[in-house]
């Protein structure tokens, strides 16, 4: 929808020296309004220009918050279209509270174990949730959760995940996904 395009300078000393051109790009808008009349296209217009602008200012700041969060975002679009992804990506999202990420509307609840477990328990919006966990399956896994009361306006994800170690450096795990049931404990 729009780009935040940093520009050469004769000198890249201090925040003065870091200039970029924000760019809105009318045929993404265009597609997206032809795809319902439910489209805002001045909200959406607004909401991509501050998002540049952040980039932006962050890059003058040299604070790479929304660099790591639109890395975070792709690969969650990766993890959603099947592709392969980042296991610790949800990571770089937003950090709501200890073990709780968010992604723009999908929520990640983070547990570390040891083995995977039969069964899981969580929290979500002060009650607890229970759920079996499908047998056959491998750490690290992201359990897609259904039937929680107040679910997020996305996906509601559990991932299971060993405690991080030295040998994790070598690469990744391969990741698994499943569907879980939750029902109130």
């Amino acid at each position: 929808m729009g780009e935040c395009i940093p520009l050469p300078t004769e000198s890249e000393s201090g925040p003065a020296g870091i200039q970029s051109r924000v760019v809105l790009y009318h045929g993404s808008f265009r597609a997206l309004a032809g795809l319902g009349e439910e489209f805002d296209w001045r909200s959406e217009a607004w909401e991509t220009l501050t998002h540049e602008l952040r980039h932006h200012l962050e890059w003058r700041a040299r604070a790479p918050d929304l660099e790591a969060f639109d890395w975070a975002a792709e690969q969650n679009f990766a993890r959603a279209e099947g592709e392969p992804f980042d296991p610790a990506f949800y990571q770089s999202g937003e950090h709501i509270a200890e073990g709780v990420f968010r992604i723009d509307d999908d929520f990640f609840l983070e547990q570390v174990v040891s083995t995977l477990p039969a069964r899981v328990e969580f929290d979500w919006h002060g009650a607890v949730y229970g759920a079996s966990v499908p047998s056959g399956l491998s750490l690290p896994l992201f359990l897609t959760v259904e039937g929680v009361a107040e679910p997020p306006p996305g996906e509601l994800l559990l991932v299971l995940k060993r405690r991080p170690a030295l040998l994790g450096l070598l690469g990744f795990d391969p990741v698994m996904r499943a569907q879980i049931v939750a029902v109130p404990v």
